[in-house]
């Protein structure tokens, strides 16, 4: 009975080791194998994902810190060294001289010289960026490198229509030498007579818009007066004629034809 109790347990033991594999002869054959690892796929790339790497040779935290600054200082640069302001005082001038209060809105106005701001000033904006943006982001310069470059196009441009009175207003308030030659003076001294010189501008502009308007704004209110009509503002009779005096020499052609020119 003993025998046969013994002869069951080995029989079993063998059809185990059999199942599970010998561990010994596992042991014997040597270490196994590992299987070889393939390369976890990359992510797919987020077409609308947007990433900010630093500039040339500087931080990502430097570069968001320099975008943001530039960020804040748009509109006075827009005001400051560009066509803008000129632009924008004329087309008020047109709309109190023509006698309407909100048409064109601020919106049209607004929007229609930041269109010509940048007709105007593409070219000055191409400079900057071959000159300036591209050898900063092949890291060729520094960021204030970049900077310099990228004034001197805009310097250019502004002593082109920048009046020398108001270059000698600004350089005697300044306590600064007097220059040699206009490329010698400072971008301190050069934006404000800018602007000073761009408001002087608008306003005689739009001033001469308003005369021919305002002959027929008197002629209207002497008429009205003679004949006896006291009682109905001469507003009523002289805007839909000065719309139609507009209109009838295309108004908008000639004045922004006009006033393209004056930056040639």
């Amino acid at each position: 009975m003993f025998g046969l109790m013994m002869t069951s347990t080995l029989l079993g033991v063998a059809h185990a080791q059999q199942l599970l594999g010998d561990p010994v002869e596992e042991s014997q054959a040597g270490p196994a194998v590992a299987p070889a690892t393939t390369p976890r796929p990359r992510p797919p790339v987020d077409p609308n994902e947007i990433r900010i790497t630093g500039v040339g040779k500087g931080s990502t935290s430097w570069t968001i810190v320099v975008l943001l600054t530039f960020l804040t200082l748009i509109p006075s640069l827009l005001l400051c060294m560009t066509p803008f302001a000129r632009l924008l005082i004329v087309f008020h001038f047109l709309r109190q001289a023509l006698g309407l209060q909100t048409t064109p809105s601020n919106q049209t106005l607004i929007g229609l010289s930041l269109v010509l701001t940048f007709f105007l000033m593409q070219p000055v904006g191409a400079t900057i960026y071959q000159t300036s943006v591209l050898p900063l982001q092949k890291g060729r310069i520094s960021a204030m490198q970049a900077l310099e470059r990228g004034a001197i196009p805009v310097q250019q441009f502004m002593l082109h229509y920048v009046r020398e009175k108001d270059v000698a207003l600004f350089v005697e308030l300044s306590k600064e030498p007097r220059p040699r030659e206009p490329k010698d003076l400072s971008l301190r001294v050069i934006a404000p007579a800018y602007i000073l010189s761009e408001l002087r501008m608008g306003f005689q502009i739009g001033t001469v818009l308003f005369l021919p308007f305002l002959v027929i704004d008197m002629v209207v209110a002497s008429i009205s007066t003679s004949v006896g009509m006291l009682q109905l503002p001469p507003v009523v009779i002289s805007t839909p004629l000065k719309l139609l005096l507009f209109v009838m020499v295309d108004g908008w052609n000639l004045l922004i034809g006009s006033l393209m020119r004056s930056f040639n």
